[in-house]
């Protein structure tokens, strides 16, 4: 049965961010003489560093006092830089112009905020094809509480039991298990190896669950 709603994830779901954001940290960490390993840094994937901060643990690892605003700043130009030819998923715009074809509503629910989420959709002009976009700071709380999910149910009138999600990390999939609705997860080469347990299906790309949702 299809569903009333699909709410999609941002980072590492409609565009592959979530690599060239990692791979800043892991410089960051490597020009302080550490590892920064990738089954560490998931503790803070699709959440903020209220789940778990890369800046205390280097601060730990370090005992230094760091200028987080420069470096910050810094981390952001490489990360701009590397992603500066990115395109949407693969597979990604046969989806969403399947799923408006059938009339089923779309947004984006994201523990990013608007500037970051609102900037690359209208770069990647992918925001005609959604109803809404809720992001941090439009619900009290992000992932991996259900707020922000409940809140994108509220604003299109959909039941949260009526909509699906599409999720790459572990704290996305809490969320939306949380808020009751059905998740599918995408996994993408940062978050492979997270507990999906609690999903209703892990489905390979986007191919793949184009396929599966609206069976061509």
């Amino acid at each position: 049965m299809l569903p009333s709603a699909v709410l999609f994830d941002f980072d590492g779901i409609l565009v592959d961010t979530e690599w060239a954001i990692y791979q800043a940290w892991l410089r960051t960490f490597q020009r302080h003489g550490h590892d920064l390993p990738l089954s560490l840094y998931t503790r803070c994937i699709g959440s903020d560093f209220d789940a778990w901060s890369p800046k205390a643990h280097l601060e730990d690892l370090t005992k230094l006092g760091i200028d987080w605003e420069e470096m910050d700043a810094a981390r952001q130009v490489e990360i701009r830089a590397d992603l500066e030819k990115e395109g949407p998923m693969d597979g990604v715009l046969e989806l969403l112009g399947e799923i408006k074809e059938r009339g089923i509503l779309q947004a984006v629910v994201s523990s990013s905020s608007h500037g970051w989420v609102d900037g690359w959709l209208e770069k990647l002009e992918l925001r005609g094809f959604f109803a809404d976009v809720i992001c941090k700071g439009d619900a009290p709380r992000i992932k991996p509480a259900p707020d922000l999910y409940l809140a994108a149910a509220g604003r299109l009138g959909v039941a949260p039991g009526g909509c699906l999600v599409i999720e790459d990390s572990h704290n996305g999939l809490l969320a939306a298990h949380a808020a009751g609705m059905r998740t599918w997860i995408v996994p993408n080469r940062v978050t492979a190896g997270l507990d999906f347990s609690l999903a209703e299906k892990v489905v390979g790309n986007f191919h793949k669950l184009r396929e599966e949702l609206c069976g061509n």
